[in-house]
């Protein structure tokens, strides 16, 4: 069995955590809607017609919630500022209740010795800037400019870590593809300049960043999966290519300078319709580290009957395969090929698991519950960035997802990620084994 202390007293431990997911006090002290307060309060959008209006309630219960974080000796909370919160119109005027709420909760958080890691947006954005196109309209590139400058103005001075966007390709690809998530749009002619100027947002926003918080540990967060041919046939090797290029590559090669990858995915050659003359200047920033997020691997197989792509993925209770609740394969490997494929690129300076965690049943039994199933999951992940660590790849962190059972997106409360369980009606809070694993693994000196 491996100890924390292999990974050397520089890295970084954590749990992640959205504002969204967890904090509830969706109408109060000002704030304004988002898109996710939209999509589900609207019938159907969401599984089991739940919606994110009180989730967790972190919003009242934040003081506690940090002190289970210090009793399981976890030293990093990351945690997202919520746009409609701060700015209720996402223009203009600042609402100084949010920012109020914030500020308590970094203050809190420091006071107890856990260091904050800032998203600055994780999926909820203004419904008044997606009533103006959301991130089809090229001036949410100002907007949220606007928005990361208030936030580095206001709490720049206590906060030194940063992620720009959490995965991109996830907010833009389900929101304005497939309309599976806020705000529910699909097709190409949204979701090719909400890729475009996501991608200028990912790096003007660092840039502004930086201007205001030049010492400023500043990064950016992809979601990526390992993906393998579900045959050896040159046909499924090409639609893995493909695939490869739009879930994996689509957003990190335009920040390292290496434009995006058309050439392996002809469809995004229309992108260039929305470039304007200095874009190809503005993609790229040196960021200071970059957040990996990974949980699974793929198989891809070539279709014809998937329009332009011309590749599908084999779904997990296809291939007689341990799943989570998820429907995601069980397969750590993928841990330490994701990373391998991320430190193939020069340009990277480090890179810490943002993400990584599981969905499985959870059973009260005598008023505790043994996630024997995600317990494995972590160790057995954990074990895999040691691996990727001790054959002297860039890693240099990592954070659980997630710290409390939560609004699980277009799933719901169906899926439950936390090493601690929520009980959504009472709001209670219950330690899981795979959270006690994580405190004792986190203690070891």
């Amino acid at each position: 069995m491996f100890n924390k202390k292999e990974f050397g007293v520089e890295f970084k431990w954590g749990v992640s955590t959205a504002a969204y997911q967890i904090e509830g006090a969706h109408n109060i002290d000002d704030k304004g809607l988002s898109i996710w307060d939209t999509f589900s309060n609207q019938n159907k959008k969401i599984l089991g017609n739940h919606n994110g209006n009180h989730a967790c309630d972190f919003y009242n219960c934040y003081e506690d919630d940090l002190k289970l974080i210090k009793y399981l000796n976890i030293p990093n909370f990351r945690f997202s500022l919520s746009w409609p919160r701060i700015i209720p119109n996402g223009i203009g005027a600042i609402n100084q209740k949010g920012v109020d709420f914030y500020d308590r909760l970094i203050d809190h958080s420091m006071e107890l010795g856990v260091t904050p890691w800032v998203t600055l947006y994780h999926w909820d954005l203004p419904q008044m800037i997606e009533d103006k196109g959301g991130w089809t309209n090229r001036d949410v590139v100002n907007w949220f400019s606007d928005f990361v400058e208030v936030c580095a103005n206001k709490f720049g001075d206590r906060v030194n870590n940063w992620m720009i966007l959490n995965e991109p390709m996830v907010f833009t690809g389900a929101g304005y593809f497939l309309g599976i998530h806020a705000p529910g749009r699909k097709g190409l002619k949204n979701f090719i300049p909400a890729v475009h100027h996501a991608s200028l947002c990912q790096s003007i926003g660092a840039r502004v960043l930086k201007s205001i918080c030049p010492n400023a540990n500043v990064g950016t967060t992809f979601s990526c999966s390992h993906l393998e041919p579900n045959t050896s046939s040159e046909k499924d090797k090409l639609a893995t290519k493909r695939v490869d290029a739009l879930i994996n590559r689509l957003f990190i090669e335009p920040s390292l300078g290496l434009g995006y990858p058309t050439d392996d995915l002809k469809l995004l050659d229309r992108i260039y319709h929305y470039f304007l003359p200095d874009d190809e200047k503005l993609l790229p920033f040196d960021f200071d580290f970059i957040g990996l997020q990974n949980y699974t691997r793929e198989i891809v197989a070539h279709s014809y009957f998937v329009p332009l792509l011309q590749a599908k993925l084999i779904k997990a209770d296809k291939r007689n395969v341990p799943i989570t609740l998820m429907n995601w394969e069980v397969y750590p490997d993928a841990m330490y090929q994701s990373l391998k494929k991320f430190n193939q690129y020069s340009q990277i300076k480090k890179i810490i698991v943002t993400e990584n965690g599981a969905a499985f049943h959870d059973v009260f039994f005598d008023g505790k519950i043994e996630d024997e199933r995600r317990t494995n999951y972590l160790k057995d992940h954990i074990r895999e960035v040691l691996r990727a660590k001790n054959d002297g790849m860039k890693v240099d962190g990592y954070f659980v997802w997630t710290l409390l059972d939560n609004f699980e997106w277009a799933e719901g409360f169906y899926p439950r990620f936390g090493i601690v369980h929520t009980n959504f009606k009472t709001l209670e809070r219950t330690i899981k084994k795979s959270g006690y694993w994580y405190k004792n693994f986190l203690e070891y000196k």
